[in-house]
Parts: C-alpha cells; sequence; structure tokens
C-alpha cells in the first residue's frame, strides 16, 4: 500500500483546523462576555464614581462641621471667661452692698425702725 503525499499532512492540516476552531471559539467568548459584562462594568463604575463623590461631600462637610464646633469651643470658653470676670465683679460690688447693709443694721436711730431703715436705704442710694 501505497500512501499518498498528502495523507503525511493530514495530521497537521487536523492540528490547525482545530487549533483555528480553538481559536475562533475563544474569541467569540470574549466577544460574548464582553457584550455581557461591559454593562454591568459601567454601571458599577458610574455607582464607584457617585461613592467617591459623596465621600468627597461628606469629607468636607465633616471639615467644616470640624472647623465650627472649634469655633463654638473657642466662643464658649471666651464666654466662660467674661462671666467669671462678671461673677468676680459683681461679688466684689456685692461685698461693698453687704458691707452698707451691714453698717444700716448696726446704726440704729430712734422712732420707727421701718422708717429708719427706708431713710437711711434712700440716703445710701442717693434718693
Amino acid at each position: 500500500m501505497m500512501s499518498s503525499p498528502l495523507e503525511g499532512g493530514r495530521p497537521a492540516a487536523v492540528l490547525l483546523g482545530c487549533a483555528l476552531l480553538i481559536g475562533v471559539g475563544g474569541a467569540g467568548g470574549v466577544w460574548f462576555a464582553a457584550g455581557h459584562y461591559r454593562p454591568l462594568l459601567d454601571q458599577a463604575n458610574e455607582k464607584a464614581t457617585a461613592c467617591v463623590t459623596a465621600r468627597d461631600n461628606l469629607s468636607g462637610l465633616a471639615a467644616e462641621q470640624g472647623k465650627a464646633l472649634g469655633d463654638l469651643t473657642m466662643a464658649a470658653n471666651e464666654r466662660q471667661a467674661r462671666v467669671e470676670q462678671a461673677a468676680r465683679e459683681a461679688k466684689a460690688s456685692a461685698d461693698l452692698d453687704y458691707a452698707a447693709a451691714n453698717r444700716l443694721q448696726q446704726e440704729r436711730t430712734g422712732g420707727d425702725q421701718c422708717a429708719a431703715a427706708t431713710s437711711i436705704i434712700d440716703k445710701e442710694l442717693g434718693l
């Protein structure tokens, strides 16, 4: 039996044909997968962009809020210092009034005590 010269190239042609079919199948699979997953990837990218934008916005708001909180704390400390100063001044003023009231109580005048107290208080207040 004699073999023809083409028979020796037949396994190579079959292998080449199989490789070609595998290549075409792989390319088709990639094309179908891209068609299926591209919209999903685009949607995910849009959501990721929206999340990044929201995160940046919230980060900016948190920074503003932190600054405002710091400003409020400083203002509260300043008010506290003014209140303490006013309390010291009020106590000093009250001490003078308390001393004047004690003097009034120690002074005894004749007659009606209510009228005398009213007269001394009016004199002390400059009325």
